[in-house]
C-alpha cells in the first residue's frame, strides 16, 4: 500500500520562475480571500434557510389558524347570530381569514353583509358605545367590502358591500357622531378608497359615453355617490386636515392619472355639475400645498404630481366658479395653474401656420401624443382665451399688482408661449395684457427689482446678473426669465401697432395710447435690454470650461452668483443644458432691442452712441474664420442651434469656428449696432476682399486672369451695359471689369482701363439708371428715389431691368465705390428687410408724409366722422393718365369704412401702397444686389447706414488726411512753391467748395468712408502746363487733378474756384 525508498524528507517544490517572496505573499492572500468568501456563502446559506424555514412555519401556522378560524364562524354563523357580541365575533374572524381570491369568502362576507345591514340601527348603536373596538371592527369590514367590490362580477356579489358602504358611511346613520364618522372616513381614504372607487367606476360603468353629467345607469348613480360622499362630508366638517386629505387623495387617485372614458365623460361633468357644489376653493387650498405629503395614500408617491389630467379637472371646476371668486381667492388660483401649466406636453397645441418662431430653433424630439391628451390642451386654453377668465386676470391685477401675482400671471403666459408655441395675437389673455399699460409698466418695474442678497448684505439685480454673462441657479431662473420673456414678448407685440406719433407721444391729445412707457424711461430700458443680450450671449457661448475648486464654488454660491450644483465636474453638458431657455429669452429680448433701435433710427429718442457696448471687442483687423469667403459662414442663424459651440463645425469647407468668432457672429447678425460703424464697415469690406480673392485671384493685380471686358457707347451707356452685361452674357460680375468707352463718333477712346475707366462708366451707369427721367424710378417730396409702380407698363421686362441696377448698385459696393444716389429711407429698409421686403405703416412716411398724416388722423375720428368721408376698401391708380379703381380686399367697392373696420383700412392702404404696388420691383432689384453681395453682410447696417455705405457720408471734409495721402505727379512734390499754395487755398475753401473740389476731381462729394487711404486710385496734384491762363481740369476716371503751374496764390485761388464751380470735371480735360 505504501512504498518506502529511503527518503525520509519531503523534496521542496521546484518553481522554475526562481524564488519570488511577493508570489508567495500573493498566492497567501488569493488563498486566504478565498476561505473568507468561502465561509461566508456558508454562512449566508444558513441565514437564508433558516429564513425560509421561518417564512414556512408561519405561513403553514397562519393557513391552519385561518382554516380553524373558518370552521369557528361557520359554526357561528349556523347557530344564527341576532346579537351585537356575536356579528362582532363574526367579523373578528372574517377579517382574519378573509381572502379577496377565494370564492367562499366573498360568500361568507355577502352573508354577513346581509345579517348586518337587517340589524344596522343595532350595530349602529353597539359601535358607538363599544368604544374603539367597535369602530376598529366596522372600519376593516367596510375596507373588506371596498375589496371585494373591486372583485365583484354580478349584482349579488356587488349589492351588500356597496350597501355595507352607503349605510355606514352615511351622515344620516351617525348623525350624532361626526367623529366617528370621519374617523371611518380617514381610515378608508388611507387605504386608497378613491383608487378602489376609480376601478369599480371603470368597471361598472358602460364605455362610449356621451359627456354627460348625468348617471347612465343606477349602478353609475350609487358609485359617483359613494365618491363624492367624503368630499361633502369633508366640507360638512369644516376641518382643513380632514378636507386636505380627502381633496388630495382624491386629486391623486381621480384627477392625476390619464383620464378614462368614464371619468372624462361622465365623473368630471358630474362633479362639476353635480347638485352638491364641488368645494373649488378648499381644492385650490390643499393644491396650493401640493409638496404636502398624503399619509399613508399610496405606496408609490406620497405628493401630488402634476399631471396634464390634474390641470384639466382644475380648468373643469374653474370654468363653472371663476366668475365668483373673491380676488385673494382668484389670485390662489393663478399661482396653481402657473404650477401645472408647464406639464402639458411642449408643442402640444402648436399650429402650422403660426409664424412668430422659427422653425429652424426647435431641436425637440417628435413626442406622439394622444387625442384624450390633445383634447384636454385644447378644453384649457379655451377656457384660458375666454373672456371671463380674462376678467378674472384683469380684475385681480387692477386691486393687487403684487409681485407674487406678477410671477404667476407671467409663469401662464411664459408656458404657453414658451412650451405651446402660442402666439400673442392668437390668445385673448395675451393680448389683453400686451395692451394693458399698468400691467407693462408694473411689469418691467418688477423685472428691475427682481434681486440676491450677496453675502456682504448688499443687493444685486437678477437683470444685472445677466447683463454681465454671470450664471445663476434654476431657482433665480425661474424668477427672472418668465418676466423678462413675456415682458419683451408682449412690449414687442404692442410696438408692432403702435403709429410713430403714439409712440413719441406727438398726439397728447390721445388718452387711449397703449404706450405704458416715456421716451426719458425707454433710454434706460434700451441699455439694460441691451446689455442684457450682451451677458445672454456670454452665458450661451462660454469662453473656456470652468474648473473651479469646491472652496471657489462656495464662495460664488454666497454671493449669490451661482448655485454650486450648477458647476457639476461631472455633468459636462452643464455650460449648454440651459441653451433652450437662453435661446428663446435672447430671440424675444433681441427682437425687442431691435424694434426699439429701428424707431430710433427713423427718429432719435436716445443720447448719440448710446447703442454702443464697450463691452464688445470685435476688430476686423484680428485673424477669424468668420470672414473666409467660401461657404455661408457669415450669416445669420437661430440662436442656440450651434450645439456644443466650441466644437461645432459650421461649414465643411474650413475649420470650425472658435467660441469667441460664434459669439462675435452672433453680435454681427443680431445686434450689430452695439458695434461702432466704422468696424462694421471694416469687417464688410474684408468679407468683401476676401470674396474677391476667390474669385479674381491674384493675377488681376497684373492685368491678366479671368476678367470681364466690355466696349461701351458714351452716348448709350445704359442700352448698352444692360444688353452686355445681362446674367445670360456675364453670369459672375464678381469678376475685374474693364471697360472701353467709345465716343459718339464711334471710335475708342483713348486709355487703358487699369481701373478708373470703369470707376467712371460705373458712376455714369447708375446716374443714367436711376435718373427719374428713365422711368425706373421716381422722386419723393424730399428727392429721395424709389422704385416706380406705373413701369410696368412702361417696359414689357421690366423686372429685369431692377435686376440689373440692383446687380450694379451691388457692383459699386463691392468694387467699394461711392455714387451719390439718394434713396428713400423705406426703399432701402425693404432692401434690409429679412420678411420679404415687406414693411408696416411706420415707413409710409418717407413715400408719402401726406397720406400718412392723414392715415393717422383717421385714426383719431370717430364713427360718424368717418361715415362722412365716404371712404371704402379702395385706391384710384393713376396710370399715365388712365385711372384705375383697385380693391384694398374683396369685394372692397362694397364695403364702407366705419369705426369698426377703419384701422384695417389704414393698414390694407398703407400696404397697397409701399409694398404691393412694388412688391416685384424690389424683390428682382434685391435679388440682384444679393448676385453680387450677400445681403446678410449688408443687414449689418440700418437703412442710414446703408445710404451712407452707397453715398458716404455727409460729415466735414477732413483736408489734413486728403493732404496726407495725396499723390504727385509731372513735377509736383509736397514741397513745391505751387502744391503749398494749393493747400492753403484749399484750407481757407467753405465746406461747400471742399465737397465741389471733391466732386470736381473724383465725381463724388463726400469722402470715403474710412478716410482717404481708401481712395482708389488715390487723389492725385498733376503738373498741367506752364499757361497761367489755363483752368484746372480734372480726370474723375483717375481721381486727378491737373493743376496749371500758378505762381500767384490769388489767382490759384480764382481759377480754382471758378473750376469747381463750374460742375465740369473730366469734359474739360
Amino acid at each position: 500500500m505504501y512504498s518506502f525508498e529511503g527518503d525520509f524528507r519531503r523534496k521542496p517544490v521546484q518553481s522554475l520562475r526562481g524564488a519570488s517572496k511577493k508570489e508567495q505573499t500573493d498566492s497567501l492572500l488569493t488563498r486566504a480571500k478565498a476561505e473568507r468568501e468561502r465561509r461566508e456563502e456558508i454562512r449566508q446559506r444558513h441565514s437564508s434557510s433558516l429564513k425560509i424555514q421561518s417564512a414556512y412555519r408561519g405561513h403553514v401556522v397562519r393557513k391552519r389558524q385561518r382554516e380553524i378560524l373558518r370552521d369557528e364562524y361557520d359554526k357561528l354563523m349556523s347557530r344564527g347570530v341576532a346579537d351585537p357580541a356575536s356579528i362582532f365575533n363574526a367579523i373578528r374572524r372574517l377579517c382574519y381569514f378573509y381572502r379577496t381570491d377565494s370564492g367562499k369568502d366573498q360568500d361568507r362576507l355577502i352573508q354577513l353583509c346581509q345579517t348586518v345591514i337587517k340589524q344596522k340601527d343595532m350595530i349602529k348603536s353597539s359601535v358607538t358605545q363599544s368604544g374603539k373596538s367597535g369602530v376598529f371592527l366596522l372600519q376593516h369590514l367596510l375596507l373588506l367590502c371596498l375589496k371585494n367590490l373591486q372583485n365583484a362580477s354580478d349584482t349579488r356579489s356587488w349589492g351588500p358591500p356597496m350597501r355595507m358602504l352607503e349605510i355606514f358611511t352615511s351622515v344620516d346613520t351617525f348623525k350624532d357622531k361626526k367623529k366617528l364618522l370621519g374617523n371611518i372616513w380617514i381610515f378608508l381614504i388611507k387605504k386608497e378608497y378613491f383608487g378602489s372607487m376609480r376601478h369599480l367606476l371603470e368597471a361598472k360603468v358602460p364605455q362610449s359615453l356621451d359627456k354627460s353629467p348625468t348617471p347612465p345607469t343606477p349602478q353609475a348613480e350609487s358609485i359617483f355617490n359613494m365618491i363624492i360622499s367624503p368630499i361633502q362630508f369633508a366640507v360638512m366638517s369644516k376641518d382643513k386636515e380632514f378636507s386636505d386629505l380627502v381633496l388630495k387623495s382624491a386629486c391623486f387617485y381621480l384627477f392625476c392619472p390619464a383620464y378614462s372614458e368614464q371619468v372624462e365623460q361622465f365623473l368630471i361633468p358630474a362633479m362639476v355639475y353635480s347638485k352638491f357644489p364641488f368645494p373649488f376653493v378648499e381644492l385650490i387650498q390643499s393644491l396650493l400645498q401640493q409638496t404636502s405629503p398624503i399619509p399613508n395614500t399610496s405606496k408609490r408617491s406620497n405628493v401630488i404630481e402634476p399631471s396634464p389630467w390634474l390641470l384639466g379637472s382644475v380648468i373643469a371646476f374653474a370654468d363653472k366658479n371663476i366668475e365668483s371668486l373673491s380676488v385673494s381667492d382668484a389670485a390662489d388660483f393663478l399661482s396653481v395653474l402657473k404650477t401645472l401649466l408647464p406639464h402639458l406636453p411642449a408643442g402640444v397645441l402648436e399650429s402650422n401656420n403660426d409664424s412668430d418662431s422659427d422653425s429652424s430653433d426647435e431641436e425637440d424630439s417628435v413626442v406622439m401624443i394622444s387625442k384624450e391628451l390633445r383634447e384636454v390642451a385644447e378644453e384649457c386654453v379655451k377656457f384660458l382665451n375666454s373672456q371671463k377668465f380674462v376678467r378674472c386676470v384683469v380684475k385681480c391685477l387692477n386691486q393687487e399688482m403684487d409681485a407674487h401675482l406678477l410671477s404667476s400671471v407671467c409663469l401662464i403666459c411664459h408656458s404657453l408661449m414658451l412650451q405651446q408655441h402660442i402666439s400673442i395675437h392668437r390668445l385673448r389673455l395675451l393680448y389683453s395684457l400686451a395692451f394693458n399699460t399698468k400691467f407693462m409698466k408694473a411689469l418691467w418695474i418688477t423685472c428691475t427689482r427682481v434681486s440676491n442678497t450677496t453675502v456682504t448684505g448688499s443687493q444685486i439685480t437678477l437683470l444685472q446678473t445677466l447683463s454681465r454673462g454671470l450664471e445663476m441657479s434654476d431657482e433665480d431662473m425661474q424668477r427672472i426669465v418668465p418676466l423678462l420673456s413675456v415682458f419683451c414678448s408682449m412690449f414687442s407685440h404692442s410696438l408692432y401697432t403702435l403709429h410713430d406719433a403714439d409712440f413719441y407721444g406727438d398726439m397728447k391729445s390721445s388718452k387711449d395710447s397703449s404706450m405704458p412707457f416715456s421716451l426719458r424711461e425707454l433710454v434706460p430700458m434700451v441699455l439694460m435690454l441691451r446689455d442684457t443680450c450682451l451677458g445672454i450671449i456670454e452665458l450661451a457661448h462660454p469662453e473656456t470650461q470652468r474648473s473651479l475648486t469646491e472652496d471657489y464654488r462656495e464662495a460664488l454660491r454666497r454671493t449669490a452668483m451661482k448655485d454650486p450644483r450648477d458647476w457639476s465636474v461631472n455633468n459636462k453638458e452643464t455650460p449648454y443644458r440651459h441653451t433652450k431657455t437662453w435661446a428663446y429669452l435672447f430671440k424675444v429680448i433681441a427682437t425687442l432691442v431691435r424694434q426699439l433701435y429701428t424707431r430710433d433710427s427713423r427718429r432719435r429718442f436716445c443720447p448719440p452712441n448710446s447703442w454702443l457696448s464697450d463691452r464688445v471687442q470685435i476688430h476686423a483687423d484680428k485673424p477669424s474664420q468668420m470672414y473666409r469667403a467660401r461657404g455661408s459662414v457669415f450669416c445669420r442663424r437661430p440662436f442656440g442651434t450651434m450645439r456644443h459651440l466650441t466644437k461645432v463645425q459650421i461649414d465643411d469647407d474650413g475649420p470650425p469656428l472658435s467660441n469667441t468668432d460664434v459669439k462675435n457672429l452672433v453680435i454681427l447678425t443680431e445686434l450689430p449696432f452695439v458695434v461702432s460703424f466704422e468696424e462694421r464697415v471694416k469687417i464688410l469690406q474684408k468679407l468683401i476682399q476676401n470674396d474677391k480673392d476667390e474669385n479674381q485671384g491674384d493675377a488681376h493685380n497684373f492685368l491678366s486672369g479671368p476678367s470681364i471686358n466690355v466696349s461701351i457707347r458714351r452716348n448709350y451707356i445704359y442700352e448698352d451695359a444692360y444688353d452686355k452685361l445681362s446674367p445670360e452674357n456675364e453670369p459672375n460680375l464678381k469678376l475685374k471689369m474693364r471697360v472701353q468707352l467709345m465716343n459718339a463718333a464711334g471710335l475708342d477712346e483713348a486709355g487703358i482701363d487699369g481701373g478708373g475707366i470703369f470707376r467712371e462708366f460705373l458712376s455714369e451707369l447708375l446716374k443714367t439708371g436711376f435718373d427719374p427721367n428713365r422711368g425706373l424710378f421716381l422722386m419723393t417730396t424730399d428727392r429721395l428715389l424709389y422704385p416706380n409702380p406705373q413701369s410696368v407698363s412702361l417696359m414689357e421686362k421690366y423686372t429685369k431691368h431692377y435686376y440689373f441696377l440692383g446687380r450694379m448698385l451691388g457692383k459699386a459696393i463691392y468694387e467699394n465705390m461711392l455714387v451719390e444716389i439718394p434713396f428713400a429711407t423705406f426703399f432701402l429698409s425693404k432692401i434690409l428687410s429679412r420678411h420679404g421686403g415687406d414693411l408696416d405703416i411706420h415707413h409710409l412716411a418717407s413715400l408719402d408724409p401726406e397720406m400718412y398724416r392723414n392715415l393717422l388722423s383717421l385714426k383719431t375720428l370717430n364713427g360718424k366722422e368717418v361715415e362722412d368721408l365716404g371712404l371704402n376698401f379702395t385706391t384710384v391708380d393713376d396710370n399715365f393718365g388712365i385711372r384705375k379703381e383697385v380693391d384694398l380686399k374683396y369685394n372692397g367697392r362694397n364695403i364702407t369704412v366705419t369705426e369698426a373696420n377703419k384701422i384695417e383700412y389704414i393698414h390694407l392702404m398703407a400696404d397697397y401702397k409701399i409694398n404691393k404696388q412694388i412688391r416685384t420691383h424690389c424683390t428682382a432689384f434685391r435679388q440682384g444686389m444679393a448676385d453680387l453681395i450677400n445681403l446678410e453682410w449688408l443687414r449689418m447696417f440700418d437703412h442710414h447706414e446703408l445710404q451712407t455705405l452707397i453715398s458716404g457720408a455727409m460729415i466735414p471734409v477732413n483736408i489734413q488726411d486728403l493732404k496726407q495721402h495725396t499723390h504727385y505727379s509731372g513735377g509736383y512734390t509736397i514741397n513745391h512753391p505751387v502744391i503749398q499754395n494749393f493747400w492753403d487755398v484749399v484750407e481757407n475753401f467753405t465746406d461747400t467748395q471742399k465737397r465741389q473740389l471733391l466732386k470736381f476731381v473724383t465725381s463724388c462729394s463726400r469722402p470715403p468712408l474710412l478716410g482717404f487711404k481708401d481712395l482708389f486710385p488715390a487723389f492725385c496734384v498733376h503738373f498741367g502746363g506752364n499757361e497761367e491762363d489755363r483752368l484746372p481740369t480734372a480726370s474723375t476716371c483717375m481721381n486727378l487733378l491737373k493743376l496749371p503751374e500758378f505762381h500767384d496764390k490769388e489767382t490759384l485761388r480764382t481759377k480754382l474756384t471758378y473750376a469747381i464751380e463750374s460742375g465740369a470735371g473730366f469734359e474739360l480735360s
